[in-house]
């Protein structure tokens, strides 16, 4: 690895190190980088827990465990400069105490870490969990359903642990090898870490290939029931409010999805109706780089004064700094959301709340947006 130079048009060789002659620690070090900064693997991974020892009849601790993008547990051994001999074997007992962990552990599991890592900030477990998975509603949202995935980080890899993770990964076992190198320039340090096991550009492939998604059919009926209920809500909102005169949603079609999203003018600030078992909502989700998004809300909600007097209530103003997205909302709580019996109530609130949110904002919205051009 070299570093670039472009005012002398040069490049200067780092040299690469041994994590033990710079004074780095497994778990004092390497496993906290990570932690931190989880997206160092190549994904959005969210961690969930820091040496997990919730076994039965044993006291052995995975490293890190975290969630993907798709609900599944990810179970990562960091090694420093060398991975050792025992490490797939280690994983794999790890990934079996897993296996049998259910949604509602998980999210124990999950709200345990950050009580203790994070004492003040009044996270909540599930709450991060829906923001994590796409804000899917949680009853859509399935934990721990497939297999077990592995991450392996060391400086270097035996070849009787390549050989068995290449072995493992043959057999439908998802398995990356990521190889972290630390780097030395004069006082400046470096890393690279760098997926090896298999080959990155080849990995979409081999999944394709190898994977067998075990779908769990009770799981499914429900979610193939839901997707018609909101269909069914969807065709019913639309065409009630396309009597009205609002105008936000004429090119909108029903969905599977809890939610559907209108044009305000604006890009990436659209209108959306949201509904679920225990809601029903219009807002204004303000979806831009978390710098704009937080820009074009604090000039907004500079005239809430006025807004909210036009609109004729209080909204709910959501900044969500530890969020990429910003929005503005008004919601009402539903006994059922999925019980057609309430669709009235529900339909009535979503098409007076469309209309006076088109009055009071839009306008607002194309001039905040030509002001912050």
């Amino acid at each position: 690895m070299y570093l670039i130079n472009k005012e002398q048009n040069s490049i200067s060789k780092l040299e690469a190190k041994q994590f033990s002659q710079l004074g780095f620690r497994e778990r004092q070090h390497l496993q906290e980088w990570i932690a931190n900064e989880p997206n160092s693997l190549g994904e959005d991974l969210l961690i969930i827990q820091k040496e997990f020892d919730g076994f039965k009849e044993t006291k052995e601790r995975l490293d890190l465990l975290a969630i993907d993008r798709d609900g599944s547990l990810v179970i990562i051994e960091n090694k420093l400069d060398d991975s050792g001999k025992d490490v797939v074997w280690q994983a794999i007992k790890y990934a079996s105490y897993c296996s049998s962990l259910t949604k509602s552990q998980i999210v124990d599991i999950y709200q345990d870490y950050l009580n203790k890592y994070f004492p003040n900030s009044n996270q909540k477990a599930k709450d991060n969990i829906i923001d994590f998975i796409d804000g899917k509603e949680w009853e859509d949202i399935t934990l721990n359903q497939g297999d077990q995935r592995i991450i392996f980080v060391a400086a270097n890899f035996r070849q009787e642990i390549t050989s068995a993770v290449f072995w493992l990964m043959n057999h439908q076992i998802r398995l990356q090898c990521f190889k972290a190198t630390p780097y030395q320039l004069g006082p400046q340090l470096f890393l690279s870490i760098e997926q090896i096991i298999p080959i990155k550009d080849a990995e979409d492939y081999m999944i394709g290939m190898a994977e067998k998604v075990k779908e769990d059919k009770n799981t499914e009926v429900k979610l193939q029931n839901r997707h018609k209920v909101r269909l069914k809500y969807w065709e019913q909102l639309l065409n009630k409010i396309k009597e009205s005169k609002c105008t936000l949603f004429d090119n909108v079609n029903p969905v599977k999805e809890n939610w559907i999203w209108g044009g305000s003018g604006v890009r990436n600030v659209p209108f959306s109706l949201v509904f679920s078992k225990d809601y029903a909502r219009v807002e204004i989700y303000i979806n831009r780089t978390q710098n704009e998004s937080k820009l074009f809300f604090d000039e907004i909600i500079k005239d809430k004064e006025n807004i909210e007097r036009e609109f004729g209530d209080n909204l709910t103003w959501e900044r969500m700094d530890d969020k990429k997205a910003s929005r503005i909302k008004y919601e009402i709580s539903i006994s059922d959301g999925f019980n057609q019996e309430n669709w009235e109530e529900m339909i009535d609130f979503m098409v007076e709340t469309s209309i006076k949110f088109e009055t009071v904002f839009k306008d607002r919205l194309n001039k905040t947006s030509n002001e912050l051009k």
